[in-house]
């Protein structure tokens, strides 16, 4: 299965896709409430810390939404991860067909090939500036919104898997609003890059609490100047971005 995106074999990737499939099971679709973090821990043997990072994982992938005093909800994206839990499960759909290409046609993170970190970085900076004027163009108010709703994810974020998971998330809808197949799917490749253990192991050997709020305080430059269709501002700031990481994570140079 690979409704959630997010670093292979991962035990929030995991428990997300098992809440995803237990909730089918249960016969809920989009708009249903989903059990609460104590009962999820209680049915599924884990800790409420746990579903907390799993529940983050499936909210930064637009197939929940969590809302104060009320509980946490399916969304209508998430029809078709439900259905794919489904049809995974009796062995005769997605689950089972095309199991190496998730909905951008990129191999699934399970099986992430580990590319060396400086070209993970190299072509993440030849790319992802060069999309934003493509973005800065056809970006709708619903692409903003789901911006905002990936900043403030990162915004609450309690420590590094999570904002790793909307950094993840926020990157993503960058670059899908930009309303290209094409750009998307070769994304897709580059984000499984991002998945790979080598890349993960170096970039938590250098998270630090200082960090992430410089990586985020980028992001919402970047998602200021998308917003205001100021394209010079938008590369400016995402070139950056990717040079702050450049230099945090293999000591290049801005």
């Amino acid at each position: 299965m690979a409704y959630t995106q997010t670093a292979p074999g991962s035990p929030a990737g995991e428990l997300a896709e098992l809440i995803l499939a237990e909730a089918g099971r249960a016969g809920l679709g989009p708009g249903s409430r989903l059990p609460t973090e104590r009962e999820l821990a209680t049915r599924l043997s884990v800790t409420r810390s746990a579903v907390r990072h799993a529940l983050a994982a499936l909210e930064a992938n637009g197939l929940i939404s969590r809302e104060v005093g009320r509980g946490t909800f399916l969304r209508e994206t998430a029809a078709a991860a439900l259905a794919a839990a489904h049809h995974g499960e009796r062995g005769d759909g997605p689950g089972t067909s095309e199991p190496g290409a998730d909905r951008h046609g990129a191999a699934q993170y399970g099986t992430a090939p580990d590319f060396a970190p400086a070209d993970v970085m190299a072509i993440r900076r030849l790319i992802e500036p060069q999309a934003l004027p493509l973005v800065a163009a056809w970006a709708t108010a619903r692409d903003f919104a789901e911006m905002d709703r990936c900043l403030a994810g990162g915004d609450q974020a309690a420590g590094y898997e999570e904002f790793e998971t909307w950094d993840l998330a926020l990157h993503r809808c960058i670059i899908g609003a930009a309303h290209s197949p094409l750009l998307a799917s070769l994304y897709g490749v580059i984000e499984s890059a991002r998945h790979g253990q080598v890349w993960g192991d170096l970039k938590r050997r250098n998270a630090t609490r200082s960090r992430r709020e410089l990586y985020q305080a980028d992001h919402h430059a970047i998602v200021a100047a998308l917003q205001a269709r100021d394209t010079s501002a938008a590369v400016e700031a995402m070139r950056t971005h990717l040079a702050r990481i450049a230099d945090h994570l293999l000591g290049e140079a801005p």
